[in-house]
């Protein structure tokens, strides 16, 4: 079965459990795979059917992006964006005039779909839908849920389980293991009190192509793999500009021909803020731009601006000394953590890799959603800056968190994941100056 058929058969069986009875259907998503796409057509279906729906997404910008996709692809369904009162409409809404923002859901209750973010619904204190889409499911914690689920009879839950779990800045140790336990998210809550729930999963990528996929597949959903949407010829980046033979060059070239690139600078223990990788990795999304990039694709050619590059950090003083460093140059380069980068997709990026230069691998570090999220965010190529050693870092430090009965193990943990991707990138290797 090609990608096509494949994807279209699971969207199929998710739009027929939809009128199956069920009081909950779980979708997960990789990467690229179309979950947004999908929340479009099953808000589509369900308004189709005459169900008034809700659909809770975990912040403004989700929910500005889905009243686009929606009003545009489907201009006759009556939308309505909920809204708290400080917000001011983005041009993105204000480029439908036939949505209406509101401060109360009373005043949005002749719309037939009503959006806002997580947040915003649980200030509700009255008011029911016959269905809800949750998007971005696994980003939110189960106490959110919890503070919703009485707005709601029926709910379509769509998410990636392989980015970046729930956090929080307080201390959560005292409810591990507890069935309601807050900071779980809010679908392995969801499913671990309704285990007879429907469970899809979209078996493509779109966005990574044919040279990542396997490469994430394999360490980040080892037990629910998927594939790319394209082959391997499909897709090429080819530059305008020759190099100049440069180290920086070298691992652009090696990105450009194969996907991957590590450019592996001496090792060291260093502070948070490396000024040395801080600078190859703002150097590398320059030189990157002035070689005049030129993406070819499923969807034709077109040359890679500014826009369409993303550096991707695990801390915001990293972002920020990056941003700092790229100077007048990079104007237009998206510089973020993996946290803000998740569910964005550029042609290409690079990466500061979390456990470059590190004397300890912490859970922080070792989380795998973040390293998926930084490895997962392009359709072309990915250029990871990192300090040798990392893989004797990890043999120093295998996982050792603490065991918590009633808490499911999740897999892969970091320590795997990492290890998975750095032998891949081994073949990948371009020493930095």
């Amino acid at each position: 079965m090609n990608p096509s058929e494949a994807a279209a058969r699971v969207v199929d069986d998710v739009l027929a459990d939809l009128g199956g009875g069920h009081r909950g259907v779980v979708v997960d998503s990789p990467p690229g795979a179309g979950k947004s796409t999908l929340v479009v057509r099953a808000a589509a279906h369900l308004a189709a059917a005459g169900e008034r729906l809700m659909i809770v997404a975990q912040t403004n910008e989700q929910v500005d992006d889905l009243i686009e996709r929606i009003a545009g692809r489907h201009p006759g369904i009556t939308l309505g964006r909920l809204s708290a009162s400080g917000y001011v409409p983005s041009e993105r809404v204000l480029a439908y005039p036939a949505v209406r923002v509101a401060q109360k859901a009373g005043d949005l209750a002749e719309h037939t779909v009503v959006i806002a973010t997580a947040a915003k619904w649980a200030t509700l204190s009255e008011g029911s839908w016959p269905w809800a889409i949750v998007d971005e499911a696994y980003q939110m914690r189960s106490d959110m849920l919890l503070r919703i689920a009485g707005r709601f009879e029926r709910a379509l839950f769509v998410g990636d389980p392989g980015q970046l779990d729930p956090f929080s800045t307080v201390e959560v140790e005292r409810w591990a293991g507890l069935t309601w336990d807050p900071m779980r998210s809010a679908v392995s809550v969801l499913l671990a009190h309704n285990p007879g729930l429907p469970v899809h999963r979209l078996p493509v990528s779109w966005r990574l192509p044919a040279s990542a996929a396997p490469v994430v597949s394999e360490a980040f959903y080892p037990f629910t793999g998927f594939r790319a949407g394209t082959g391997p010829g499909d897709r090429r980046l080819e530059y305008g500009a020759r190099g100049m033979g440069t180290t920086y060059d070298r691992a652009l070239e090696e990105a450009a021909a194969t996907g991957w690139a590590l450019y592996e600078l001496p090792a060291r223990h260093t502070l948070r803020t490396d000024a040395e990788a801080v600078r190859a990795t703002a150097a590398l999304a320059v030189r990157l731009l002035q070689r005049g990039p030129v993406a070819h694709s499923e969807l034709g050619s077109r040359p890679v601006d500014a826009a369409r590059i993303a550096i991707g950090a695990a801390h915001r003083d990293q972002v920020t000394a990056i941003r700092a460093a790229l100077g007048p140059h990079g104007d237009g380069i998206t510089v973020d953590t993996a946290n803000r980068l998740q569910g964005r997709e550029y042609d290409a990026t690079v990466v500061l890799h979390p456990l470059s230069g590190r004397r300890d691998a912490t859970a922080f570090h070792l989380e795998s959603g973040r390293l998926c999220v930084l490895a997962s965010r392009h359709r072309h190529a990915c250029v990871v800056v990192a300090r040798a050693g990392i893989p004797e870092l990890l043999d120093a430090h295998p996982s050792a968190e603490p065991v918590h009965l009633g808490v499911p193990v999740k897999f892969p943990d970091g320590w795997e994941a990492n290890q998975s991707v750095l032998a891949h990138l081994a073949g990948h290797r371009v020493p930095g100056d």
